[in-house]
């Protein structure tokens, strides 16, 4: 299964490995630069079937750092488009983008808030901090809220200006969507804020406005945190609620992470270890999953699909040490991937 086809609307990725969207922390302006042509450039020489660029902020405030990619002007979208190009015409990788807003996880450097000189004021649907140190995020207006909403909807419309075959929403790892889903960093009283219905409709408002700007040429994913690990948070069976309402709002995939939005909590990493969340969102939301989290190599993956308990694999780490994980994995599973023919002399025979 690692090496067939699957199609999203009318995208179709050659396999099921993806990039995971990775911050890289190396933008100035918010506008990418040779390294991030060389960096997913790279992966897509790797065969790997669907390219992720990192959380790009659809507005300044909604970096994780200064140093964090942007998609909130059209110079921004210029050069993002040189990539795009790029892994179309070089490769048989399909590319997407991560659109984001860190809320009150963004001013920081090396996960500390900067002072606000260097930084700026975050943001949040309450008035709770990450971190107790930290600073008070101002509390959103509903016309602050309306207003971002149309950030995420002109994002989109330059994302796929430039040519990018997916949009994926984060609404994980303690980021704005995820602070609004929580009932320990969302407590408002408003309509945004209560009943799990007010607190997924700030996620609801940006997915249908994403998708007035998308064709059937372009898909819509979601990554949620599948629990918090927190008493009381959000936990895998609010993911699995979502994830039948973003089915019946245009979702294509929901991409499966955890954690991020509470500070010290007490996370049991091991090897694949939120695939169990991806599994259960997939088989009891009746949607389509990634799976994401140490999975290392493609024997482990492969498994992870045939038991059914995604239907891509998303890997971190382990692409960035190997970006040509997946034409590798097709040397031991003797299937099929893009090679560049430029390398061929390199080519395992079967």
């Amino acid at each position: 299964m690692l090496y067939t086809p699957i199609k999203f609307r009318n995208v179709e990725l050659k396999n099921r490995w993806v990039m995971s969207p990775m911050c890289m922390y190396s933008c100035e302006n918010g506008i990418a630069n040779d390294f991030h042509f060389v960096h997913y450039g790279s992966r897509s020489q790797g065969g790997t079937g669907l390219i992720m660029v990192e959380a790009t902020g659809v507005e300044p405030r909604g970096r994780i750092t200064n140093h964090c990619m942007g998609i909130w002007n059209d110079k921004q979208a210029e050069k993002l488009q040189r990539i795009v190009e790029f892994v179309h015409n070089r490769s048989e990788s399909k590319i997407g983008i991560q659109i984001a807003h860190a809320g009150r996880k963004g001013s920081t450097w090396n996960n500390l808030q900067i002072p606000i000189e260097e930084g700026w004021e975050t943001i949040a649907p309450s008035p709770i901090p990450y971190h107790p140190t930290e600073r008070i995020p101002h509390v959103l207006s509903v016309e602050e809220i309306k207003e971002l909403v149309q950030n995420f909807k002109d994002a989109a419309k330059r994302a796929v200006q430039a040519g990018f075959d997916v949009i994926e929403i984060h609404g994980a790892h303690g980021y704005l969507v995820h602070q609004f889903l929580s009932p320990l960093s969302n407590v408002r009283t408003d309509e945004y804020g209560g009943s799990f219905e007010n607190r997924i409709r700030f996620l609801l408002e940006i997915v249908d406005t994403v998708n007035e700007e998308l064709s059937e040429n372009t898909a819509l994913f979601v990554r949620i945190s599948g629990t918090e690990y927190a008493e009381n948070g959000w936990d895998v069976q609010d993911s699995v609620k979502l994830a039948e309402i973003l089915k019946n709002h245009a979702v294509d995939l929901v991409d499966v992470s955890s954690g991020g939005n509470i500070h010290g909590a007490k996370i049991p990493v091991f090897e694949g270890y939120q695939v169990p969340f991806s599994s259960q969102v997939k088989n009891n939301g009746g949607v389509k999953t990634g799976a994401v989290g140490l999975i290392t190599n493609a024997e482990q993956a492969e498994e992870i699909l045939q038991k059914g308990e995604a239907d891509l694999i998303f890997v971190a780490r382990e692409i960035l040490r190997n970006p040509y994980i997946a034409v590798q994995g097709s040397f031991e599973m003797k299937a099929e991937c893009f090679f560049p023919y430029q390398y061929l002399r390199a080519k395992i025979s079967s």
